[in-house]
């Protein structure tokens, strides 16, 4: 048994991914998922610190999302440096060869309380890294709490989208959509108030 791989966590993740899909999550142990990526448990532990965690890797989306923002051009407003980002992200994270897999990964979240919870609290780490990345660039706290909010939501819209088999849009271009969709509401919401 290959006991060190560089692919390790992805064969972990698809492992895990095949077996909550035929076992289902809570019937599904660590020591299956090892073996079924022919590896040991100690080197699933190696990367991930339970069986929650193979689903959600090491932070990869959120690393990426905070660099997007880093880079975006100094004169973006925050909302297009968080748009910068997700562009990033189609561009290298979500791209074709992963929507088959991030689809049948987000059909066992959404059947599993446990995981749903995770990611729940995974999406809210990652408002607050790009709330950080924001006030990095200078933007007011406030300002980037509102523009990192509002980017979470452009990010699950577009990645609602993007999984739908229907769907062969690439993810950066769905992101961009939604993003002009969220800023052609504000002025509703706007005369909504006033009125």
């Amino acid at each position: 048994m290959a006991r060190w791989q560089p692919d390790a966590p992805e064969r972990l993740a698809a492992a895990a991914l095949d077996l909550f899909e035929e076992h289902g999550y809570e019937n599904t142990t660590v020591v299956e998922i090892a073996e079924r990526a022919g590896l040991t448990k100690s080197t699933f532990f190696r990367y991930f610190p339970d069986k929650r965690e193979v689903l959600f890797g090491a932070g990869a989306v959120t690393g990426l999302l905070v660099e997007g923002i880093a880079s975006a051009p100094s004169v973006a407003d925050p909302l297009d440096a968080v748009a910068d980002a997700l562009d990033a992200l189609g561009r290298t994270f979500f791209t074709a060869d992963r929507r088959e897999f991030s689809g049948r990964r987000q059909a066992v979240l959404n059947a599993n309380t446990e995981l749903r919870e995770r990611e729940a609290l995974k999406r809210i780490d990652l408002t607050a890294s790009m709330i950080e990345a924001l006030n990095r660039r200078g933007v007011p706290s406030l300002t980037a709490r509102v523009a990192a909010k509002l980017g979470t939501l452009v990010w699950e819209i577009a990645f609602d989208q993007w999984i739908d088999t229907s769907n062969s849009e690439d993810f950066g271009p769905l992101a961009r959509q939604a993003l002009a969709e969220v800023r052609a509401a504000a002025p509703c919401a706007k005369a909504r108030i006033a009125s």
